[in-house]
């Protein structure tokens, strides 16, 4: 009579495979995890820039002009002004000395998602396809 092998286990290619399998698809996962971050901080700065904007136009309406600071006060803004979602960035505020206009930018991660394209230098914001969120006064 012959003698069967017993023992069980998995061949050294067969743990290559899966080994290989895994590893695809964390890069796959990690990839598309740190494209969905992009993308949610951009919506956070577009809102944050709108809520702005919003307090802004309720301190003109009461005041007969915009702040000069770009700050509307915590009458407007309860939180006070936002602070960029990614540290180590920050929003641009630029209001005109005599309260007539403003342009409030955010820098986005994905390129060419934006309605600016760079910070204006002034008070003016420099609208076209880029890499900027900016909104303008609507008064």
């Amino acid at each position: 009579m012959a003698k069967q092998n017993t023992k069980a286990g998995f061949t050294l290619f067969e743990l290559l495979v899966v080994i290989s399998i895994i590893a695809i698809l964390i890069a796959v996962i990690s990839t598309s995890y740190a494209a969905a971050q992009k993308r949610a901080r951009d919506a956070r700065r577009r809102q944050d820039i709108k809520a702005v904007q919003k307090a802004l136009e309720q301190y003109q309406a009461m005041n007969s002009s915009y702040p000069v600071n770009c700050d509307p006060g915590s009458t407007y803004l309860p939180g006070g002004l936002p602070s960029d979602p990614k540290p180590g960035s920050s929003y641009s505020w630029k209001c005109a000395a005599d309260g007539t206009t403003y342009c409030i930018c955010a820098h986005l991660e994905e390129k060419n998602k934006g309605n600016a394209t760079t910070v204006g230098t002034s008070s003016a914001c420099s609208y076209g396809t880029g890499n900027y969120f900016c909104l303008s006064n609507l008064q």
